[in-house]
């Protein structure tokens, strides 16, 4: 039993190939049979090569299109629906001509109808979502050209005259390609909005990215403090919940007041000024041309993050910070230069560093310059943020 189930596993794994051979094996000996293919013992073994080159050919082409269709056949049930219905509404357009032909009346009423009838079927197989959602536009466009017709057709001599033929397929045929547009704007428009939802939820990850990894740090600070007993930490706890509202209330909100990330840059400054023992000169300098001014929040605290982790600790002394935030007509820019010690700054940016990247190319797009710069062991950012 084992030996056959065993092997019962391998024929299902590899039945394609054996249906190929099985196939090809076949084919071959019908067309021996009915005189096509001609192949004698001589000829065989004289052309060997040619003629196992030739078998395996067509033996590899039917298990791969046996293969091909066995991981397909969940969706022949739908394609054999779909074809079906497509040659219903095309015997019902032969049934329309034939009729058309047999009556010999001219701008036949029942051949009209039919026809009107194969053409909503052909939107309704082909287009069933477009179809069901402008259900009402597009039968309201086919019932008044039908009306009109049948007005025209009946009560005046318009369509009694053959040269007027043209006027029943701008009647009936116009509105195909102006509904076939539609269709087209709707799933250009379909993408927009996928590509909307995609740019949201990358954003949300990357905000939910920069939060630990800031708040991981302070954690750590915090931590040390109270370790020591210091009486700084009920204040490194304060300003640590401070931000934190921020972070968790204003953070979640696709722009904020240009002043309320400048006084949120200024409390981490202060919650670091807390916790170091070594001087440490640190200058914030800013200027708002608006108070409608508004950026994106979370946006310059990586900068600010990275000039305290790889700048002011990893100098003994003398580290500095500078900083300048302004906003104008065109711009808002900010500048933010710091020392550092070059053999303590790891090869490798932080994830701090690449999630703002990121966020500036999909929050502004064509519409930002950033740039770093480092020099006798002075690193300087330039950031511009373009408000047209």
């Amino acid at each position: 039993m084992a030996f056959l189930r065993k092997h019962k596993r391998f024929f299902k794994k590899y039945k394609a190939l054996f249906y190929g051979f099985g196939l090809t094996l076949g084919i071959a000996i019908f067309l021996k049979i009915i005189g096509v293919l001609i192949l004698t013992s001589e000829s065989f073994l004289n052309n060997i090569g040619e003629v196992s080159l030739f078998f395996i050919t067509w033996f590899l082409l039917f298990s791969l299109l046996i293969y091909t269709f066995s991981a397909l056949k969940r969706y022949v049930l739908k394609i054999r629906r779909l074809l079906l219905k497509l040659i219903g509404l095309f015997l019902l357009f032969i049934v329309a001509m034939i009729i058309n032909e047999s009556m010999l009346i001219l701008h036949n009423p029942i051949t009209v109808s039919l026809v009107t009838i194969v053409i909503l079927g052909g939107f309704y197989v082909l287009f069933p979502s477009f179809f069901k959602k402008y259900k009402f536009l597009i039968f309201g466009i086919y019932l008044i050209d039908l009306l009109s017709f049948y007005y025209v057709r009946i009560f005046t001599e318009t369509l009694s005259h053959p040269e007027n033929e043209g006027v029943i397929y701008v009647m009936f045929f116009l509105p195909i390609p102006l509904l076939f547009g539609l269709w087209v704007y709707e799933q250009w428009k379909w993408l927009k909005n996928l590509q909307v939802e995609k740019t949201n939820a990358e954003l949300a990850l990357l905000k939910a990215q920069i939060n630990p990894h800031f708040f991981f740090n302070t954690l750590n600070n915090l931590y040390s403090l109270t370790v020591n007993h210091s009486e700084k930490a009920p204040k490194v706890i304060l300003k640590l919940s401070e931000m934190m509202r921020y972070t968790i209330y204003e953070g979640k909100n696709e722009t904020v007041s240009l002043k309320k990330e400048i006084d949120y840059l200024q409390n981490y400054i202060d919650l670091h000024k807390i916790r170091y023992q070594k001087k440490v000169d640190i200058n914030f300098s800013h200027k708002i041309l608006s108070e409608k001014d508004t950026v994106t929040p979370l946006l310059f605290i990586i900068l600010l993050e990275n000039a305290f982790k790889h700048g002011v600790e990893t100098q003994s002394d003398n580290a500095f910070i500078k900083m300048h935030l302004e906003s104008n007509d065109k711009a808002i820019i900010f500048t933010i230069e710091n020392n550092f010690d070059a053999a303590e700054i790891p090869e490798e940016n932080g994830i701090g560093l690449e999630n703002l990247k990121h966020r500036l190319k999909l929050i502004y797009p064509n519409k930002h310059e950033f740039n770093i710069s480092e020099k006798d062991s002075v690193c300087k950012v330039n950031l511009i943020i373009k408000k047209s």
